[in-house]
C-alpha cells in the first residue's frame, strides 16, 4: 500500500495556477543598476588606496569578483519572478534560494502603486505594488512592460472595489 505523499514545503508555487513572467528586459536594468554600483564601489576603494593604503585595491578587486558572480546569478533570480491573477487574491512568487509566495486578497488591498525609475522608464518597465493594512503583506511585481503594468494596476484597483463593495 503506497503511503500519501506529503506536500513539498521548498515547493510552495501550486501547479494548477498560470503563472506570468516579468519581462526579460528587466535582466537589463539590473545589470546596469549593478554595473553603476560596482563602479561606484570599485573607484571609492582605488581612491582611497591612492590616498590611504593599498589595501584598499584589494577590496575594489573584491568589489568587482562579488557584482561579476551576482551579474551571473542574476538572470535565474529574474526567472523566478511570476505572478498570477485569480478570481480572489493575487498571486507573486520569488526567490531561488529562499523562495517565497505573496497571496494578495482584492478584499484587503488598500492601493495599488506603480513606479518606474529612470533606468525601468529608459526600458519601458515599471513596477506594481500592491499596499495592504498590514506592511508584511505588501506584494511587488517588478519588471512589467508599461503597458502591462498600467493594465494590472487598473485591474486590481477594480477588483479592489468591488471587492469593497461586497463588504
Amino acid at each position: 500500500m503506497n503511503a500519501p505523499v506529503a506536500p513539498d514545503p521548498l515547493r510552495p508555487w501550486p501547479d494548477t495556477v498560470g503563472w506570468r513572467p516579468i519581462s526579460p528586459r528587466y535582466f537589463l536594468v539590473r545589470l546596469a543598476t549593478l554595473a553603476l554600483w560596482v563602479v561606484v564601489l570599485a573607484l571609492a576603494c582605488v581612491v582611497a588606496g591612492v590616498l590611504w593604503s593599498a589595501w584598499f585595491h584589494l577590496a575594489a578587486v573584491a568589489v568587482l569578483a562579488a557584482g561579476a558572480v551576482r551579474a551571473a546569478l542574476m538572470r535565474r533570480s529574474i526567472r523566478a519572478w511570476g505572478y498570477a491573477e485569480r478570481a480572489e487574491d493575487l498571486l507573486v512568487r520569488h526567490g531561488l534560494l529562499i523562495r517565497r509566495l505573496s497571496i494578495v486578497p482584492y478584499a484587503r488591498m488598500q492601493f495599488v502603486d506603480v513606479t518606474a525609475g529612470p533606468i525601468e522608464r529608459a526600458a519601458g518597465l515599471a513596477t506594481v505594488t500592491l499596499h495592504t493594512a498590514a506592511a508584511a503583506s505588501d506584494a511587488t511585481v517588478p519588471g512589467l512592460a508599461a503597458a502591462e503594468a498600467t493594465r494590472l494596476r487598473d485591474r486590481l484597483a477594480a477588483l479592489g472595489e468591488i471587492r469593497e463593495e461586497g463588504l
